[in-house]
């Protein structure tokens, strides 16, 4: 009884009343480096008005070895490999942090849409290139891996890698599929043709999904895996993909495919992870609002475990069971923990925009949770990355006076190709990876994988899990931050 006279008291407060570390112009440049960090990360030919200087073409032949055009797309992180289930999930993330808080993006909402774009395009080639294929990855993993080179440099082999009827791959298909629908959302307005080419292609790459199940981490073996395994299997993909058609289309098929396969997709399962591999809490979010805002009777059930994923998140809420550092992160894993804060923290958010704009609540039990407790739960962990944490230092590299200078990325760490014009070699790069220096090149708005348990960090470019940033990272921060700068 006690416990629900605290959640009573504490959660109606507004979210106004709460102090503040940073103002709306520090979120409206975290917001803005957020965004640049996409163009440090770009592959292919960089365009004219390309504002990260220190990088340069590469990769313009990828595809070459099967006669298609691979150019474009993403790098994940530090490598220099094009992975294709990141890469697409980072594109959904993107596109659904525009749909939500784009309107707070003001100045920046061009250049938020011009990185969607620069990932929309890639994985529409990787779809149509060849019928009944899909491309899921540019380069040979082993090879990148044991090289310390910019991707200007690249002389590992670029191979290609795809899944197909015979080797299928309804996961990285599926959530290929939800990226391309939810950017047609975003271009609906602006680029009517194109938005219909996304849906298309989309509902296209879903029916292959569906139609060839299987695994791509079971087509592809140890070209995917341990980097990308595909743990939570393909289930949680197509119910996402259908989900995210449903919404780009309102085609009323999508919504049978959900009611008729949901309960063995994951749809009566609580899960307390969302990130590029499992997609269950953020498929649930997303069809929630179905029954938040108009009360549609099959969305029901993903209202009540959406309330169940977001009261996990909540320290003093019935069924609470996130783990939080003594600084008051939420702590996840060892391994690039700050992915699970940014996509909780978007869905925190989102599904506080879904409950206030109908006046609803998220239901703990006995007790009741406002959207006001969703926002100021995820503002502690936006702030927490932003610097209000114990190392007093900003996750963030170029936002704030303290930042990570030694990051696990090949292209911040050796010097550009504008100042060192010469090859820079495969084993040659590594007296940089080596170098207790810091990276010569500033990867501005790039997030790393964030501290440890105990809110340490030591700064070493070594250490992967804690120093390297990643596409998937930075995706749902855009639509977090983009919330706070106008807020």
């Amino acid at each position: 009884m006690v416990g629900s006279y605290f959640l009573a008291t504490l959660f109606i407060l507004p979210f106004s009343s709460f102090t503040s570390a940073f103002t709306s112009q520090q979120y409206s440049d975290a917001l803005t480096k957020s965004i640049l960090f996409f163009q440090g990360q770009r592959s292919g030919k960089l365009p004219a008005n390309q504002r990260v200087k220190w990088r340069a073409d590469s990769a313009l032949h990828d595809g070459s070895s099967a006669n298609v055009d691979l150019v474009g797309g993403y790098y994940d992180a530090g490598d220099n490999v094009k992975f294709g289930l990141p890469m697409a999930f980072t594109t959904t993330m993107l596109a659904w942090s525009i749909i939500e808080f784009g309107d707070n993006m003001k100045s920046e909402l061009g250049n938020a849409k011009a990185a969607l774009r620069w990932s929309s395009d890639y994985l529409v080639k990787a779809a149509t290139a060849t019928p009944g294929t899909l491309y899921v990855q540019v380069g040979e993993p082993y090879s990148d891996h044991r090289c310390w080179e910019r991707p200007e440099d690249m002389d590992t082999p670029r191979n290609v890698y795809k899944v197909s009827a015979q080797n299928p791959g309804s996961d990285v298909a599926a959530e290929t599929a939800a990226a391309l629908a939810a950017a047609s959302i975003v271009f609906q307005a602006s680029d009517p043709s194109y938005s219909h080419k996304l849906l298309q292609t989309a509902k296209n790459v879903f029916d292959f999904a569906n139609k060839y199940k299987g695994s791509y981490s079971d087509s592809l073996g140890s070209v995917v895996c341990p980097f990308y395994c595909s743990y939570s299997g393909y289930n949680d993909e197509l119910l996402w993909g259908a989900a995210w058609i449903h919404r780009a289309s309102q085609d009323a098929s999508y919504m049978s495919y959900i009611q008729s396969n949901g309960h063995m997709m994951g749809s009566e399962d609580d899960d307390f992870s969302f990130s590029w591999d499992d997609k269950r809490p953020g498929t649930k979010v997303l069809l929630a609002k179905g029954f938040i805002e108009n009360k549609t009777d099959q969305f029901q059930l993903y209202k009540q475990h959406s309330d169940n994923y977001i009261c996990s998140l909540i320290p003093g809420a019935p069924n609470s069971q996130a783990r939080y550092t003594p600084g008051g992160l939420f702590y996840k894993q060892a391994e690039t923990n700050l992915q699970y804060v940014t996509t909780s923290s978007f869905l925190l958010l989102t599904y506080a925009k879904y409950l206030a704009s109908n006046g609803g609540q998220a239901s703990c039990g006995a007790s009741m949770l406002t959207s006001e407790t969703l926002v100021v739960q995820a503002k502690k962990q936006i702030d927490y990355i932003l610097g209000d944490n114990p190392m007093r230092m900003s996750y963030m590299v170029g936002f704030g006076d303290r930042y990570p200078m030694r990051i696990h990325h090949r292209g911040s760490s050796v010097p550009s190709v504008h100042n060192h014009p010469d090859h820079i070699s495969c084993d040659a790069g590594h007296q940089y990876f080596s170098s207790g220096s810091p990276n010569p090149n500033i990867h501005i708005g790039a997030i790393v994988g964030g501290p440890d348990s105990n809110d340490n960090f030591g700064d070493d470019r070594s250490n992967y899990s804690q120093s390297e940033p990643a596409t998937y990272v930075n995706a749902p921060f855009v639509g977090a931050v983009a919330f706070f700068s106008g807020h």
